[in-house]
């Protein structure tokens, strides 16, 4: 068996300021996938990601019974399935911020969830609104915290764009030119990040009261412009904004930002080369980088492996 493919995602602007209510800009991001699977001879691979879903089952079992209206699976058959072997076959690597856990989520949605919304009907904010809810509960066992929207973009594989936390659309975004100097590329730390620990440092911080004054008046602002420009397609006030945030990120995120790379991350901001920000919580995986300057940005950056996401 092998059930449909599962992208991953990536989070152009809003991690950490959804929590706190800023707007957000998801995109799928196709060049990892990953799909349910069983094998004859499962690999080491395999078999850990099986143990894996054995546990995920019983908790999708709890969230049922306790939360009936909400959502139910035909558990008799993911149980019978997980049982065979079943695994999640997946490209996407894990505590990276592109996503892992979100197209899991996802594909197990898709195949065993009860009365599903589907992706062909007219989303409507409420039905968008609800597999939201769906899978913020399905991924917490995963994250401890979860917004939901990870799967939500691996789900639907279309542009979100999170306005405040109840309210989010499908959205369109400025199409992607080949030939464009300017791009959006990913960092290797070479580093796993842990979500869940960077979460709680942020968790800790936000008792702060000049930590809030500081999301509010600088990373929120910065954050909700920058979307607004992506979207409109105003890439001189995008690169402006952008790097505003990626100052305000290198001051106030240190934690989440692996030591090795506080250096470059301030020659972007001082060379304008390129501008860095963190890609889902931080504390490893990718960097996310904005460059008007492709060229430039991979000389600068040389000794890394840069792979674009989108160009314009």
């Amino acid at each position: 068996m092998k059930g449909p493919l599962f992208y991953s995602k990536i989070l152009l602007f809003g991690e950490y300021g959804i929590i706190q209510d800023s707007k957000g800009l998801s995109i799928p991001y196709n060049f990892y996938k990953g799909a349910l699977k069983a094998d004859e001879n499962p690999s080491e691979e395999a078999k850990k990601s099986n143990e894996s879903l054995v546990k995920f089952v019983t908790y999708l079992e709890q969230l049922q019974t306790e939360q009936p209206d909400l959502v139910t699976f035909n558990i008799a058959e993911l149980q019978n399935d997980v049982k065979s072997g079943m695994y999640f076959d997946s490209s996407i690597p894990q505590g990276y911020g592109v996503g892992s856990s979100g197209a899991l989520v996802a594909a197990i949605y898709d195949k065993y969830a009860n009365n599903k919304i589907t992706v062909l009907e007219n989303l409507t904010r409420e039905k968008l609104l609800k597999l939201k809810s769906i899978f913020s509960n399905m991924e917490s066992f995963f994250h401890g915290k979860s917004s939901g929207l990870d799967p939500l973009n691996s789900y639907l594989s279309l542009p979100i764009l999170i306005n405040s936390k109840d309210n989010i659309e499908p959205t369109g975004i400025p199409s992607q030119s080949a030939t464009g100097k300017g791009a959006v590329f990913l960092l290797d730390s070479g580093i796993i990040g842990e979500t869940a620990p960077m979460v709680n440092i942020f968790m800790e911080n936000l008792k702060d009261q000049g930590f809030r004054k500081m999301l509010k008046s600088q990373f929120i602002k910065y954050t909700d412009s920058c979307v607004e420009n992506f979207l409109q397609g105003d890439i001189k006030s995008l690169f402006q904004n952008t790097k505003e945030l990626s100052k305000v990120v290198l001051n106030n995120f240190k934690p989440m930002i692996p030591e090795q790379f506080h250096q470059i991350w301030q020659k972007g901001i001082d060379t304008n080369d390129y501008y860095l920000k963190l890609c889902g919580s931080g504390g490893g995986g990718y960097i996310l980088g904005f460059t008007e300057d492709l060229d430039k940005a991979k000389q600068s950056l040389k000794d890394y492996k840069l792979e674009v996401v989108y160009q314009f």
